[in-house]
């Protein structure tokens, strides 16, 4: 399962599920930077070695992993594998995809159980496991990456918004849950373009209309990240919404 080898520390450790080449990615470098011990997780084996050399380039400490989190027999074994070989958990996040767009007469039954299993399942998953990682600390952090369809669904989004508002729904439910409990529980609506490079080239028209200060750049909802986690039990945020200033809402 692991692309590299885990290896035992006393160090703060934080998980991203779905560290993909920009906001999580984001996310892995910005805790590194932050002295925590990183584990990435992506679908396909080789899809985070540029993500792993950037961080040890950097100095910091990474780990990545194989996995599908819709399959709770290796989501279940990820975090068991991290809490034995790696370290105690601190943050938890999770940033699986699942953004298709197909008009609702196109959209099959296989396409929407999967954008569903994507966005709401595998949360479900993740989420459950952190929980019961973090609740014998009494501490923790678990944030969950939303979008402007975790709020609202739009034409062609109908699996998407369908997935986002159960991602959302299942994130107040634990922070209800588990927030007396000593976890900090966070749901982020990320409500905007997000810059990247598969943006810019499959999209350079929109990208220009937008101008330079219409994309949200992935290194600053990191550090929104960061700060939620930073954050004392006293003053929690549940919901923060990131976008920039041109964005309509």
């Amino acid at each position: 399962m692991s692309t590299s080898p885990a290896v035992t520390t006393s160090q703060k450790v934080c998980l991203i599920v779905g560290a993909g080449d920009a906001t999580g990615s984001a996310i892995a470098k910005r805790f590194a930077q932050a002295g925590y011990t990183v584990c990435v997780t992506r679908r396909t084996p080789d899809a985070s070695a540029a993500l792993v050399r950037s961080i040890q380039d950097a100095g910091g400490r990474v780990i990545a992993y194989q996995l599908d989190a819709r399959r709770e027999d290796e989501v279940i074994a990820l975090f068991k594998k991290i809490e034995a070989e790696v370290g105690a958990l601190e943050v938890v996040v999770f940033n699986v995809g699942g953004n298709v767009r197909f008009p609702l007469l196109e959209m099959t039954a296989e396409k929407y159980f999967k954008t569903w299993e994507m966005c709401a399942m595998a949360g479900f998953l993740v989420g459950r496991e952190a929980a019961r990682a973090l609740l014998p600390k009494g501490r923790g952090t678990i944030l969950f990456t939303g979008a402007t369809a975790s709020l609202r669904g739009g034409v062609g989004f109908s699996a998407f918004a369908g997935g986002k508002a159960a991602l959302r729904a299942l994130a107040q439910s634990m922070a209800r849950e588990f927030g007396p409990q000593g976890l900090h529980i966070a749901h982020i609506v990320v409500d905007g373009v997000i810059d990247s490079e598969r943006v810019r080239t499959a999209q350079p028209e929109r990208v220009a209309a937008l101008g330079p200060t219409g994309l949200v750049e992935p290194d600053s909802i990191a550090r929104a990240y960061l700060w939620l986690h930073e954050q004392t039990p006293d003053a929690w945020t549940f919901e923060l919404d990131l976008r920039p200033g041109v964005e309509k809402w």
